[in-house]
């Protein structure tokens, strides 16, 4: 007889320590160790220049991991930048209850597959309406939008492109500067 293990719950997450860097998919704790100089720095890049976009044209506002995001299907995800529009403020309490309209994620060597495969499939059936994979290796940015309950590739945009982004009108952020 094969045995399996119990399903993790939202209060079985909200249990373990805090600061923790861990995420809740599916009914299974995953733990991730801290994060590299290198992505940090990614993050910190993105983060900037969006809080910056953001914040000159109040349209809502930006938050950067670790931050938890309670998504609908009862997910908690941590993902590394989130933009909440203004009028969708409702979602921020102590933590992200809801889906944020972009989530971006720096793709992290030990889980790469989480980001781009996991990740990707769960952002789209929670109704996150645009999703950045960043990539450190190929110095580049997949923009993806929703489109019913998938992704389409809106854009790929790499160093020396100006990335564009359907949900903030306006933004034109060069990756030159993310990924130097």
């Amino acid at each position: 007889m094969q045995s399996t293990r119990p399903r993790r719950t939202v209060a079985d997450y909200l249990r373990l320590h805090e600061g923790t860097l861990a995420e809740l998919i599916d009914g299974e704790i995953l733990l991730s160790p801290s994060r590299r100089y290198r992505h940090q720095r990614i993050v910190q890049g993105l983060f900037l220049a969006l809080h910056a976009h953001v914040s000159s044209t109040d349209r809502g506002e930006v938050c950067v991991a670790p931050l938890d995001v309670h998504l609908p299907s009862g997910d908690v995800v941590q993902p590394d930048v989130i933009y909440i529009p203004r009028g969708r403020r409702d979602l921020i309490g102590e933590w992200i209850h809801g889906s944020p309209a972009l989530l971006a994620e720096v793709l992290f060597p030990d889980h790469r597959e989480r980001d781009v495969i996991v990740q990707r499939g769960l952002y789209a059936r929670n109704g996150v309406g645009e999703y950045w994979v960043v990539d450190d290796e190929r110095k580049g940015v997949e923009v993806l939008v929703l489109s019913g309950q998938a992704y389409r590739t809106h854009a790929w945009f790499e160093v020396g492109d100006a990335l564009t982004s359907p949900t903030l009108p306006g933004l034109s952020l060069d990756l030159g500067a993310i990924f130097a």
